[in-house]
């Protein structure tokens, strides 16, 4: 017990024990200056450094903007411009999605699918969908007078109220003879033009690509988009100069007349107009000769 008790006053002492620190001149030995000091002071002193010290950097690392160059440290702006573009991605993949969809409803409405087509965005199918032969087109009494009412008012006819407005007309795709005309009734929605191998065919107006690829039964095909909820489509074309997505002038080159697909029988154009989800007549507003 005693023996503990002294190595215990002994280690007090040495903590306790004064020296003195001295700072001389080297060629004459003078004192400049000296420092009484203990082990317990250096220890004091030495802890309270250290901590002062990280209490230092912790500050000006987590208050200032030296912590943007310590790596995985991002600012707060950082964080809210990914979480922005997070959002801004997820809103992309969302439209990038369901303008696939619409695209493969158009595909499979080129290749003759159409009770599979579920997904219509602009009405494209919807005359489609019911079979013509079952719906009674013969006009009734009433209908007449409103039809020869309206054609007098020059309302509901989408061309002629279009040029009214903005100098909207229709440029001829390519000239030349009709081989087979407009039928609803046999589910022919455009018409068929002779045209030579190789031949321009140009846009009706003004427009961007909706779609432009192949399919099996009607070759290279192209359809434009166009203002007042217009559409055209070009089959059988022997080759396709512009891309999805593009924008094109009225009268532009967009394909060359082929005999591509399995429907097609010689070089020929086939070509359908399309206003607002319904199939019209091309030789009502272009002239072909």
């Amino acid at each position: 017990m005693s023996d503990n008790t002294e190595h215990k006053r002994n280690f007090a002492q040495k903590l306790l024990h004064k020296y003195r620190l001295v700072i001389l001149n080297e060629d004459t030995f003078e004192e400049k200056v000296s420092f009484r000091l203990t082990r317990l002071n250096v220890f004091v002193v030495v802890t309270l450094s250290a901590i002062l010290l990280i209490a230092g950097t912790t500050v000006l690392i987590a208050f200032t903007g030296l912590r943007e160059y310590i790596p995985g440290y991002s600012s707060t702006e950082l964080k809210q411009k990914a979480v922005d573009l997070a959002y801004k991605t997820d809103s992309l993949q969302t439209i990038v999605e369901l303008n696939n969809q619409y695209l493969n409803s158009v595909k499979r409405v080129l290749s003759g699918d159409i009770k599979s087509t579920d997904f219509n965005r602009d009405s494209l199918l919807e005359s489609q969908r019911l079979n013509p032969e079952d719906v009674d087109l013969l006009p009734s009494r009433e209908d007449s007078l409103l039809r020869e009412m309206v054609v007098q008012e020059d309302k509901y006819n989408f061309l002629e109220t279009a040029i009214s407005k903005a100098n909207y007309a229709l440029f001829p795709p390519i000239k030349g003879p009709l081989s087979e005309g407009y039928n609803i009734k046999e589910k022919h929605y455009g018409v068929d033009i002779v045209a030579s191998q190789n031949a321009p065919i140009k846009s009706v107006a003004d427009g961007t690509v909706l779609f432009s690829g192949w399919t099996s039964e009607t070759g290279n095909v192209i359809i434009i988009e166009h203002s007042y909820g217009l559409l055209s489509i070009y089959k059988h074309n022997a080759s396709l100069t512009k891309e999805q997505g593009e924008r094109v002038q009225k009268g532009e080159v967009i394909a060359t007349a082929g005999s591509t697909g399995e429907f097609s029988t010689g070089p020929h154009l086939h070509f359908e107009l399309w206003s607002e989800g319904r199939a019209v007549n091309p030789v009502d507003f272009i002239d072909f000769q």
